[in-house]
């Protein structure tokens, strides 16, 4: 399936987030959402001003958050956690790990404001290594969605599956991609584009890029397979094998550290079963900082002609 980024419409995951959790809460009742006193920011104000009653302000205490929510799964109820990624993974690790992962409780944790482009917060928002260490944690399920509709399927499915999640998100608005035929399938990947000189592997929001990617790659006459990854654990590793037998040559693009996250679990995947020529765009093992999004874009090495010349390098090798 060829799919093209519509660039005059763009959503912010934030917002989409506040927004559909308002409207599963109708036909989910056991659902609750914690709040870490950044509601405003997270967008769960949304939630809070719909349903009032399932919502719970629990402060900045990230930590005192996991075990309320790891508390009211054991009642039964689907408590989704909102706070950024930088504090629910790194500030409130040991939690989430003792009292979430290991019993494998139903809670849904939701990091907002990930990776760089953080509203000029810095290093101390910026989440550069929570993929890696949620898909580490056992018991874990990690989703990091597109775009706005992918987001509003993924929570649904969120809803249904028994078992901590976590789910990735970005502050700003970014291109809508997928339409309202896309079906999003839980630990499935999707293929965006058809080629044979290159595979593009990515995740998240990056997607997006790639897809532009894959366009500038294509004038110069270069075809592009786009696989999309929704899911990093549990990993669509059959979908990443046939990328790699299709091409020889497999690109990882993620707005997220090289080490541990798509490109770690792509690169072990193809280590153990076709071994292949890779190169990862990624967060260069390096913390970022303050600045405007294109700035930190090109900086760091995530637009989409890095992406373009990253693969436009494994086909001269």
């Amino acid at each position: 399936m060829a799919i093209e980024a519509k660039q005059a419409s763009q959503e912010a995951l934030r917002v989409v987030f506040g927004e559909t959790l308002c409207e599963l809460a109708e036909q989910f009742p056991d659902i609750l959402l914690l709040d870490g006193d950044l509601g405003n920011s997270t967008r769960a104000d949304i939630f809070a001003e719909c349903r009032p009653d399932r919502f719970l302000q629990m402060g900045i205490a990230e930590q005192n958050m996991m075990g309320a929510a790891a508390g009211l799964a054991t009642l039964g109820f689907i408590p989704f956690i909102s706070t950024f990624a930088a504090f629910a993974v790194k500030r409130a690790a040991d939690q989430v790990r003792v009292v979430i992962a290991q019993p494998n409780l139903n809670v849904k944790i939701t990091g907002g404001y990930s990776g760089l482009l953080t509203g000029k917060t810095g290093k101390t928002h910026q989440s550069v290594e929570d993929i890696a260490v949620m898909r580490a944690m056992p018991h874990m399920t990690v989703v990091v969605p597109a775009d706005g509709p992918e987001l509003r399927q993924v929570l649904r499915a969120a809803c249904k599956h028994d078992g901590p999640m976590y789910i990735r998100l970005t502050r700003d608005p970014s291109p809508v991609i997928f339409d309202e035929g896309y079906n999003f399938v839980l630990g499935k990947a999707v293929v965006l584009r058809e080629g044979l000189d290159v595979a593009i592997i990515s995740t998240g929001v990056q997607t997006t890029r790639a897809l532009e990617a894959a366009r500038i790659l294509e004038q110069e006459g270069i075809t592009v397979y786009l696989l999309h990854v929704p899911t990093i654990k549990p990993l669509d590793e059959d979908a990443i094998i046939e990328a790699a037998v299709r091409t020889g040559r497999v690109v990882t693009a993620e707005d997220h550290s090289i080490i541990g996250g798509l490109g770690g679990a792509v690169a072990e995947t193809l280590s153990e079963r076709h071994p292949t020529l890779i190169k990862r765009v990624g967060w260069q093992d390096t913390f970022g900082e303050s600045g405007p999004d294109d700035a930190l874009l090109e900086k760091y090495g995530l637009t989409p002609e890095h992406v373009a010349q990253a693969a436009r390098e494994l086909l001269r090798r």
